[in-house]
């Protein structure tokens, strides 16, 4: 597949993949309208041992975060009560802590909030709808709740027989095919896809700066694919989603604006799919109920989310 070579790309797939009014103008939540109560049947029927993976990163200081993205910082946890006796001497005592981070900091949803491009958000709404104060005035991540559906997990990198996918490289719709060929299922409507590139093996292993750069990801061409199957969501194990440093040099985040802002696709970063992976590869089934609601931080233009999946 030939490197684009200018902007023309982009909005030619933005016109393709644009969801805007598709589900009435005031739409807040986009392909989450494909998760229906019979999707979520049929994703309950795929749970047949119980076995349970947990897809989130530990929320600890020494985080994913090593300031390549300004303001995300890592979460802070203070004890502002330690074994206090609130109401006298002999009674219980209690402890508390707070915490202080950037909603995605760790494993996370971004909201349809997150991106704009052109002036406009999701559904055509003004990017200046999100204000200092209210945070997203429309689609805030709090919209996104319930979120519960049927779990593919793409892994990509198995599929072309790497253990990791080098830094530069660009996840294309050959590549999921691929890897929907090895998980010998069909993504369907209303499905969450999870993407497995292997880099989250560098933040496990203690390198959180070759974690962070250069990161494979998504290629300009995935939303594409992404909509022709009408997928309610999708997550990688990568900190950018889409692969970084660009495909388009001076196109930055062109995945993130045609998933959020045009297609109205919540997208995940950061998930640690290692353990998943590997029993997806012992017993061969990559279908599994998930379940991975976005905390719901009103106005939120992104949320943490502890993700299980149930095999």
């Amino acid at each position: 597949m030939p490197a684009p070579t200018d902007f023309d790309e982009f909005r030619a797939i933005a016109e393709k993949v644009n969801n805007w009014g598709r589900w009435g103008a005031d739409d807040e939540i986009g392909t989450l309208n494909l998760i229906t109560p019979e999707t979520v049947r049929a994703a309950a029927a795929t749970v047949r041992s119980g076995r349970r993976f947990a897809l989130a990163l530990p929320l600890q200081q020494q985080g994913v975060q090593t300031g390549l993205i300004p303001g995300r910082v890592n979460p802070l946890r203070t004890m502002v009560a330690l074994n206090w006796e609130m109401f006298g001497p002999g009674a219980i005592a209690t402890s508390d802590d707070v915490v202080t981070m950037g909603l995605q900091a760790a494993t996370h949803w971004d909201g349809l909030g997150h991106v704009s491009h052109g002036g406009r958000i999701y559904n055509n709404r003004p990017a200046d709808s999100i204000t200092p104060h209210e945070g997203a005035c429309f689609s805030g991540v709090e919209k996104a709740a319930p979120l519960v559906a049927r779990g593919v997990l793409l892994d990509v990198a198995r599929a072309l027989g790497l253990p990791r996918l080098a830094g530069d490289h660009a996840v294309t719709p050959a590549d999921l095919e691929a890897a929907q060929e090895l998980a010998g299922t069909a993504v369907r409507a209303g499905d969450v896809v999870l993407v497995r590139t292997g880099q989250m093996q560098l933040y496990l292993g203690g390198d959180r700066e070759a974690y962070a750069f250069p990161s494979p990801g998504l290629s300009l061409w995935t939303p594409e694919w992404f909509h022709a199957r009408d997928v309610a969501a999708v997550a990688d194990d990568t900190l950018t989603f889409e692969v970084f440093p660009p495909e388009v040099d001076g196109l930055y985040l062109p995945v993130h604006a045609l998933d959020l802002v045009e297609m109205g696709m919540m997208q995940g970063q950061n998930w640690n799919l290692e353990a998943l992976a590997a029993d997806c590869a012992e017993d061969g089934v990559y279908e599994f109920l998930l379940s991975a609601p976005p905390e719901p931080f009103t106005g939120g233009v992104g949320a943490p989310v502890a993700p299980i999946a149930v095999k």
